[in-house]
């Protein structure tokens, strides 16, 4: 080789050599960053808890990192993430009487840290309620839906360019007749409020009334009833509702009646048809029992639901044209009173909150059969009742 040549490339293989070195540490940091995803947890505050914790987790293993308060809040119960990834809204599921003298509660609009996803106070609202239990988010990111469960009544409130919540839009009180439990259906009791597959309606379930409602948005906070989208029977108490991400099926959980019910429609979800209500529980077990979450996998080939009492989580396979749930097993929950569940992105891990037992608990999802199996991934947290991922690696 030429020596004036050699000198010449000599250093531009060290460039190279060094660039490459650069992007393979970069690549690493990515893929460092894609296996961790943050997991924030909504508590019911008091001795153990002070208010929204948040922890790691390795979506690789499930390992979790210690939970850390992540922002002071009385009872935030329930939580949910702006699609944006930049606020975070949480309910204080609390009866106080307001300025009117009426029993309300409260919903909270905080800030996401980009740095360490510690939350910042942004602003308050009174719920029309009191209790409020749920809230979730439209996928534009405009307007937050809440439903009240003391109250028997919905609401909308709007969502700013800077994250705060306004006054409530829309406040709906629900009518109609009382389930025969006279204990838990003495009134309406609004449970749940989610979007439907196609943004254009909400769908409230009602434990007191045995019904889903539909309301027609219009994307700005308005809300008009179409009509009951579904009676159930007496005596059910619908809980939480998941629509299946291919078919025109959506998933209720019956609280009451420790039961799901397959409800489907040809259009939109305003219109619903029961097609099989299947228990949650062992057949001919007779226990003290109530259900809280239900959730399809993403794959849309399974369903899980809770049992508090059994202790247990409830394993469906899906039918893949008519929707339909075979159950495969309850496989005990590893702690007193799974409230809520949540599945991670990848869909290969179930974290369960043990609302009496102050725990959460990472489940490997078997991809072929959806069946669960305990890991060694648990961390105490104080009364925890709502898990949501956040994804960090792309905020």
């Amino acid at each position: 080789m030429n020596r004036n040549l050699g000198l010449i490339l000599y250093p531009l293989a060290i460039l190279l050599m060094i660039a490459s070195a650069g992007c393979m540490t970069r690549q690493a940091q990515a893929e460092e960053k894609v296996t961790k995803m943050r997991v924030y947890i909504g508590t019911y505050t008091g001795k153990t808890s002070q208010g929204i914790y948040m922890m790691d987790m390795d979506t690789s293993t499930g390992e979790l990192s210690k939970p850390v308060l992540a922002g002071k809040y009385e009872s935030p119960s329930f939580l949910a993430i702006h699609p944006s990834g930049k606020y975070l809204y949480a309910v204080s599921e609390t009866a106080k009487k307001n300025e009117g003298g009426k029993l309300s509660g409260d919903v909270a609009a905080f800030a996401i840290s980009a740095t360490d996803g510690t939350l910042t106070f942004l602003n308050q609202q009174k719920s029309g309620g009191a209790h409020p239990c749920h809230i979730t988010v439209d996928a534009a990111g405009k307007v937050a839906y809440l439903a009240n469960y003391t109250g028997g009544n919905i609401e909308s409130l709007t969502i700013g360019d800077d994250g705060k919540l306004s006054m409530p839009v829309a406040l709906i009180d629900h009518a109609g007749e009382k389930g025969p439990d006279k204990g838990r259906q003495d009134a309406a009791h609004a449970h749940s409020i989610n979007p439907d597959p196609t943004g254009k309606y909400v769908i409230t379930a009602d434990l007191g009334l045995d019904r889903l409602f539909a309301y027609a948005t219009d994307g700005k906070g308005g809300m008009t009833l179409v009509g009951p989208a579904a009676v159930l029977a007496p005596g059910n108490g619908p809980r939480h509702v998941s629509f299946h991400p291919t078919l025109k099926v959506a998933y209720c959980i019956n609280e009451l009646s420790s039961s799901i019910t397959v409800l489907g429609y040809e259009t939109d979800a305003s219109k619903m048809q029961e097609k099989q209500t299947v228990g949650t529980l062992p057949a001919g077990l007779k226990v003290n029992n109530s259900t809280a979450e239900v959730l399809v996998h993403l794959s849309g080939k399974f369903v899980y639901g809770s049992n508090r009492g059994h202790d247990s989580i409830a394993v469906y396979t899906v039918d893949p044209k008519s929707g339909e749930l075979t159950m495969q097993a309850t496989v005990p929950c590893g702690g007193k009173t799974p409230r809520n569940f949540c599945i991670d992105p990848s869909g290969k891990f179930l974290l369960v909150a043990h609302q009496d037992s102050d725990s959460v608990l990472v489940f490997k999802i078997n991809e072929v059969t959806g069946m669960l199996e305990a890991t060694a991934n648990k961390v105490e947290v104080g009364k925890p009742v709502c898990i949501r991922f956040y994804s960090v690696a792309k905020k």
